[in-house]
């Protein structure tokens, strides 16, 4: 992983040595810099963000419990490489989460809440085109995150993240695709038209929609990911 970027005083006041370690490893999924199946080297961290070895491994802990590392005895951490089979109960999982969303904010979502939304999704179409997937999955959690927020729900809030913060393992899955991202923003504006007409059953569907639409584009592209790795070895 590259160097650490400068992290605000007042963060590091906030959050215990463990929960730094953590969002420093999320940031890494994120970005696409740790990816499934990448293995942490305890060293490199501590020496890297400054802390001992027990907060580390609280943050392992921690992080192996939200699904997002393994923990191999005598092995070591590392990133988790989702299968077939828990990409698919994760995108049920916030299929259902979205559908929820849907029906709570769009009978009470306001002309002011509406016009935020879409300037959000202008600034995702526009400057994700110019700064490339990690500019765009960055404004797409935030266009997502918004919306749950909207809810006024904090343990719906929560599950959503952690759910979300699973799913970034699959992030590079569907975009190698041609046309996803286009598609992808097609779908947003549906969301927004739907949550326009306050009605929580359009909104409910063209959510639920979205995501099922997502998890099709994943499942193609992984698909083509593995016959391209199994091409070489045929010929």
């Amino acid at each position: 992983m590259p160097p650490t970027p400068n992290i605000p005083i007042d963060l590091f006041r906030s959050m215990t040595l463990s929960a730094l370690v953590q969002e420093e490893i999320l940031r890494g999924i994120k970005s696409g810099e740790l990816t499934g199946g990448s293995r942490l080297n305890e060293s490199e961290l501590s020496q890297r963000l400054g802390v001992s070895r027990s907060p580390l491994r609280e943050a392992f802990r921690a992080l192996e419990e939200a699904g997002l590392v393994r923990l191999e005895k005598n092995r070591g951490v590392f990133i988790r490489d989702l299968s077939d089979e828990e990409a698919a109960e994760l995108y049920d999982l916030r299929a259902g989460l979205d559908e929820m969303v849907g029906r709570r904010v769009a009978p009470r979502i306001t002309d002011e809440q509406l016009h935020e939304l879409g300037g959000l999704l202008t600034e995702l179409e526009g400057t994700a085109a110019r700064e490339g997937v990690n500019r765009y999955f960055e404004l797409n959690v935030a266009f997502h995150d918004r919306l749950v927020r909207m809810t006024g729900n904090s343990a719906l809030i929560g599950v959503y993240r952690q759910v979300v913060n699973r799913m970034h393992l699959l992030r590079r899955r569907g975009f190698s695709l041609a046309g996803s991202s286009t598609a992808s923003h097609e779908e947003h504006r549906a969301i927004l038209d739907a949550l326009a007409t306050r009605d929580p059953d359009t909104a409910a569907s063209a959510m639920r929609q979205h995501v099922h639409n997502g998890f099709e584009r994943a499942v193609k592209a992984h698909h083509r990911q593995e016959a391209e790795k199994a091409s070489p070895a045929a010929a």
